[in-house]
Formats: structure tokens, sequence, C-alpha cells
């Protein structure tokens, strides 16, 4: 499907898009492939990773913008909406701007891609979506309705909208392996409760996640991907295992478990062998065979949680990722 397509990544010069542009050129090796954002420093410095290929292009603009983003999405096939606020504190003490790229923006995508005749839309969403606490998930399970909605709301159009989501990902910027590699010099490492637990994904997994929703969705799924679950406590020993542990509380908009599917959405939820798909309980799409085919419906008080999975990855095994990808954690 992605085959000498033209592709639009928002957001693209993130962790995420760092990994799915190489991944997709490689694969698929589409026409065109364009990086979307607003950051001139990062698209320069990942224009050089691919010098003279004519398929990878910069596009300078904020999803924010959404005549910028019309003129970005022109003759664009597939986008996958991967921008987003997403630094939970950054988003309490910053909600404006967090409302206005996660949820504005959300809506100026969905508007634009129908406008420019985008055939599939895929948008990145978190497992801090599942029953949120904080401003950051709720402003991604809104954007996550609206993209549901947006498959009713293309009318005649023919774009359709679909998300995947899932939770921590591995050695990504700013997220808690790099964070304990940087105080391994200290000695200490700053653990908020013991008995946390989180989901744990790679990027790679969350690119191919990404690859299956384009070529199954029918306009929208959230596909949730089967992932291990660490203790907080194992992830640091798994970092730096002669680290002494500082038990610090939980911080305002943290929960002690993560969720990626709530009962409430279990009645419109089907199992497959490597992930969920929930299915949106409007216009009766969830019994919708061409949505559902293959899949199991989970039982009617089923949740995936992170404490309740029963996929958990060892410490062992982290500490081996954690060697053998050591160069680019932190790093993209």
């Amino acid at each position: 499907m992605l085959t000498n397509s033209s592709i639009l990544i928002s957001g693209g010069t993130g962790s995420f898009g760092h990994t799915f542009v190489p991944m997709t050129l490689e694969k698929y090796k589409p026409r065109r492939l364009v990086i979307y954002s607003r950051d001139e420093m990062k698209q320069w410095e990942m224009a050089k990773i691919y010098g003279n290929n004519n398929a990878v292009r910069f596009f300078i603009g904020d999803v924010r913008d959404k005549d910028r983003l019309s003129r970005a999405l022109d003759g664009v096939d597939y986008v996958v909406h991967a921008a987003a606020t997403k630094i939970v504190p950054t988003a309490e003490y910053n909600p404006f701007e967090c409302v206005k790229t996660n949820v504005i923006g959300a809506m100026n995508v969905i508007d634009a891609a129908i406008d420019q005749g985008v055939k599939r839309v895929v948008a990145l969403s978190t497992d801090k979506a599942s029953s949120p606490i904080n401003l950051y998930g709720a402003t991604k399970l809104t954007a996550d309705k609206l993209f549901i909605a947006g498959n009713s709301y293309s009318g005649s159009h023919s774009t359709r909208f679909a998300v995947v989501r899932y939770g921590n990902v591995m050695g990504s910027r700013g997220s808690v392996i790099p964070y304990f590699l940087s105080l391994a010099d200290k000695g200490i490492l700053p653990i908020t409760d013991a008995r946390m637990t989180r989901f744990m994904i790679t990027l790679e997994q969350g690119v191919e996640l990404v690859w299956h929703a384009f070529e199954d969705m029918h306009g929208g799924e959230i596909y949730v991907k089967k992932i291990p679950s660490m203790k907080l406590p194992e992830i640091a020993r798994a970092t730096v295992p002669s680290a002494r542990h500082d038990v610090i509380g939980i911080r305002p908009g943290e929960k002690l478990h993560e969720q990626m599917i709530g009962a409430e959405d279990a009645p419109h939820t089907y199992e497959y062998d490597s992930h969920f798909k929930i299915l949106p309980a409007i216009h009766n799409w969830s019994k919708d065979t061409n949505r559902n085919h293959g899949g199991k419906l989970v039982a009617a008080d089923f949740t995936y949680c992170s404490d309740n999975n029963p996929d958990w990855m060892s410490p062992d095994s982290l500490r081996a990722w954690i060697e053998q990808n050591r160069a680019k954690i932190g790093k993209i």
C-alpha cells in the first residue's frame, strides 16, 4: 500500500520520526516522504542523514497552522500524525499551548486531510489517553475521539482515519531510560513509587503497528499493541545496576499503573494474536464485520493495564536491549 506513495509525518523530527523514516524508506520505497515540523534546527540535523535522497522532503510548519498544513498535504496519499505536546509537567504548566497543539492541531490535520484528498491518516496516541488524569492524556483522548469521528465528518470524501495507542517508548528522548542513564554517575536514582508499572515498547514495534493500521483500517479503529510491562524499580536496576534508589513519591499527573484499554471499551474491543482493536460505539461500527474481522470479542469486564498484563519483561532482557541500543538511547 505505501509502496511508491507520498507520505507525510507530522512532528517527523521526533523520536518516532527518526525510526519511521528509515524503516519506511527501506521497506516501501515511497515516492516522497515529507517530514513536517516546526523546528528548523532539528530538520537541518535530520536532513544531513539523508543527503541527496530526493524522496525525503522537509517542510517547516506547525499543526496549529491549517493553511500551512493544507499546502504541505498537497498530493499526499498517507499521513502519520505524530506531532504533540507530550511531557506531562509541561502540559500541566502550559495548558493552553497543549490544547492548541494536541486538540486544535488534530482538528486541523483532519480538515486539511479531507480537503486535500488524503487517503488514510494514522494518528499516534498514548496509554495516558485511557481514563486520563492529566491534561496531556485528556487532550490525547480528545484527539482520539476527533480522529474517530473524522470518518463520518468526512462525508462523501474518501479520507479515512485510525489511531494507534501504546505505552512507554524505550529509549526515546525524555523517557525514563535515558533519564536514569544520565544519573548513573550520581549513584542514586529517583523512584516515584516501588509499586509503579509501565508498558514497554520499542520504536520499531511502534512503526510496525502504524504500518499494520494503514493496511488493516476501514476507519475509526484504535489499535493497541500487546507489549510487556515492567516495574519501575526493575527498570532502574536494568539501567544502572549499581545505583541506590531514592523513593520520592508520585508526581502530579502520574498514575501508579498505566491503562490502554478500560472496562468501558471492552464491549467494543476485539483481540488478535499481536494486538487489540477498539472499535467505536458510534454508528454501530463495532458490529461491522469489515472492521472486526478475525477478532475475538474480549470479556465484558476486560481491562488492559500495566499491572494486570500477562506479559512481563525481565531486567535481563531490558539490560540486553540497552547494551544493543546504547548509542542511540535518548539521541532521537
